[in-house]
């Protein structure tokens, strides 16, 4: 089986965590279509209201994606869909990524300086971790 996995996350702002959750797995931000995004609007299929001016392109406010540079335009993917919800987090995660991206003392201070929040630190026998919360508080393990 050839398994694509694509991760949904609520987000008051999408676009923004799409570039951090890229930056931070070395992603990439899916492009935006904007003249696709005019066509709609202009037929009636969709409303300004529906869309925003991100990076200086126009863009489907409803959310973002990410995926590898490699799987770019391909379907299946492994993704990230970063999805417009009116409220904030405001309880623990039930599901959380961990993430295995090497020097974890290095990646904690790089992701700190982008936005991230420390949380706490664990471990468990010869395992430890690291938990900390995205700039919209989701939290993730860095091991």
């Amino acid at each position: 089986m050839d398994l694509r996995l694509q991760i949904t996350v609520d987000s008051v702002n999408p676009h923004e965590q799409a570039v951090w959750w890229a930056e931070t797995l070395g992603w990439t931000v899916e492009p935006s279509d904007p003249d696709f995004i005019q066509q709609m609007i202009d037929e009636g299929h969709a409303s300004e209201d529906e869309t925003l001016i991100f990076d200086g392109q126009l863009a489907w406010k409803a959310g973002a994606g990410i995926c590898p540079l490699d799987q770019l335009g391909k379907v299946p993917r492994q993704r990230m869909l970063f999805q417009l919800v009116p409220e904030s987090k405001t309880v623990k995660n039930r599901m959380h990524l961990d993430l295995h991206l090497g020097d974890r003392e290095g990646t904690r201070a790089q992701l700190l300086e982008r936005g991230a929040t420390f949380l706490h630190e664990e471990s468990q026998g010869p395992f430890a971790w690291y938990t900390l919360a995205d700039p919209e508080g989701n939290e993730f393990c860095i091991s």
